[in-house]
């Protein structure tokens, strides 16, 4: 039973509120809430498809057109210019999401599952995978004590241990690769890599001792010899006197 004036029923215990016919189906198109919260049904019987109302699309706005896409979901967006590889759109248990080569990337509040696109998609799905390049998506185990990782990169999944990364084989699984086989790859890789340059390193010139270690303190610089004071003038006999000159 519909709400009064076409509203959402408010309550579980309020009948479903039938949204219209589907357009292709003929079934009936309707509103329900159960424990988890706002979903639309198509048709009764034992297992109907039931999409649930993702975070933001509130009950009293569900139509028949929306409802119809939701049932649609998941969509194909379109096919991914690099990998070849379709990308998805649907509601998942956390919420609206990308799917795309295996990989999921949950769609924002301002990204609409219902009308999302091919440019905004590959945007969404480059910036998640430019994210966990750099986290792995798995240890395997260990290589020569070193961890063994997996890890989704721009060009393909990848093994990666002790700096060395291997790229997967084209079509494989990066969940279902084994140790053993991660490890052969990147012995493989390693083997190939070309050997590291021996950096020649200048002698250490050795310390200087430091004082008080009973090392003799160096001889404290002279001091500048100081300039003998100028003589001074010898003094002048005084001039004899004329008298008595005169009188000798």
């Amino acid at each position: 039973m519909a709400g009064e004036n076409g509203d959402a029923p408010s309550e579980a215990g309020e009948g479903p509120k039938e949204l219209g016919t589907h357009p292709t189906t003929g079934e009936l198109v309707t509103l329900r809430k159960g424990p988890y919260g706002w979903y639309v049904q198509l048709g009764e019987g034992a297992k109907p498809k039931r999409v649930s109302l993702y975070k933001g699309l509130e009950p009293a706005a569900v139509t028949l057109e929306i409802a119809v896409k939701l049932l649609e979901l998941p969509r194909e967006v379109g096919v991914h210019p690099e990998s070849k590889k379709k990308i998805e759109a649907g509601v998942g248990r956390f919420g609206p999401y990308l799917k795309h080569d295996g990989a999921f990337k949950s769609l924002g509040k301002d990204d609409d599952v219902l009308t999302i696109g091919m440019n905004r998609a590959v945007e969404l799905l480059s910036q998640a995978r430019a994210k966990k390049g750099a986290e792995p998506l798995k240890t395997l185990g260990e290589r020569a004590g070193k961890p063994v990782t997996v890890h989704e990169g721009r060009y393909g999944p990848y093994v990666s241990s002790d700096g060395i990364h291997a790229t997967l084989p084209k079509d494989s699984d990066p969940n279902a690769v084994t140790l053993d086989e991660a490890i052969r790859l990147i012995d493989a890789k390693a083997a190939k890599a070309p050997a590291k340059p021996v950096r020649k390193t200048a002698a250490k010139k050795a310390p200087a001792k430091a004082e008080g270690d009973g090392a003799e303190k160096p001889a404290a610089k002279k001091a500048a010899a100081k300039k003998a004071p100028a003589k001074k003038a010898a003094a002048k006999k005084p001039a004899a006197r004329k008298g008595k000159n005169a009188a000798e």
